[in-house]
């Protein structure tokens, strides 16, 4: 399973959820989140609800209480573990922020399965204020948001990895900003987008794009079960060739013995 990369988004993949709404609705911020949203990008939009949160006296600790009781489909935790326990490099690419999803991540005991998080830097200032910064990665001319371009992430996740390696990918996404990513994917990999969401709506608009094979799903048990599938899909498929491998290696050191002539 070594040769296995598997990218996963965050909001509304792994969570059930998006994050961000998740925090400002729960703190009681949903009507000034509302007003605000046409006048500024999503990510600048965050930062500012982190300063409102903080002076109207909510603390660090109440946004990580909020956090920890993020909706999570049950059969998601294990389909990570299993993943990871099966030798597949995790990591996961996403809008969200570095504490949010660290916080979340640790909360469900399943941070050490993933080798790498890709997302909004973010700190809290010595007065206990969440400052989130933009990621700033971006390129294209495909729906992705201002401060973040997940294809350009992949590419660059592709280029660290040697090709004799021959590692497969699978991606997994909801938004419209998976959508780059997925076309960034090889004949020999696979992408999950969700079923019905928008990411979904763009692949389906023209399928002859994605290079990879695409395997939709639809809730926490649908994503256990096709995720699993394919890893032991690509195992099996290397298996063999291993095999193959080896016996034409075999051969070649040791030639089958002519019949004797009588």
């Amino acid at each position: 399973m070594a040769g296995i990369v598997v990218v996963f988004d965050f909001d509304k993949t792994i969570i059930d959820c998006d994050s961000d709404n998740w925090v400002v609705d729960e703190l009681g911020f949903t009507d000034l989140f509302n007003n605000l949203h046409s006048t500024m990008p999503w990510n600048t939009l965050m930062n500012r609800m982190m300063m409102e949160l903080h002076s109207h006296g909510k603390t660090i600790e109440d946004i990580e209480q909020v956090l920890q009781r993020i909706p999570i489909h049950p059969r998601i935790i294990p389909a990570i573990k299993a993943a990871r326990n099966m030798g597949c490099d995790l990591r996961i690419v996403s809008d969200a922020n570095t504490f949010f999803i660290e916080t979340i991540l640790k909360h469900l005991g399943i941070r050490e399965c993933f080798s790498e998080i890709n997302t909004n830097p973010s700190y809290v200032d010595d007065e206990g204020r969440l400052t989130i910064l933009p990621y700033h990665v971006h390129g294209c001319c495909n729906p992705c948001p201002p401060n973040m371009c997940k294809g350009l992430i992949i590419k660059r996740i592709q280029d660290t990895i040697s090709h004799e390696e021959n590692k497969r990918f699978i991606y997994l996404g909801d938004g419209a900003g998976d959508y780059c990513p997925s076309l960034k994917l090889k004949d020999k990999d696979f992408v999950m987008p969700r079923k019905n969401f928008p990411v979904w709506d763009l692949i389906c608009k023209d399928p002859s794009c994605i290079k990879a094979e695409i395997h939709e799903w639809s809730d926490g048990e649908e994503f256990e079960q096709v995720l699993l599938h394919l890893i032991n899909k690509i195992s099996m498929h290397d298996d063999i060739a291993q095999f193959m491998s080896s016996n034409c290696k075999l051969k070649a050191i040791f030639p089958q013995v002519l019949p004797v002539q009588q």
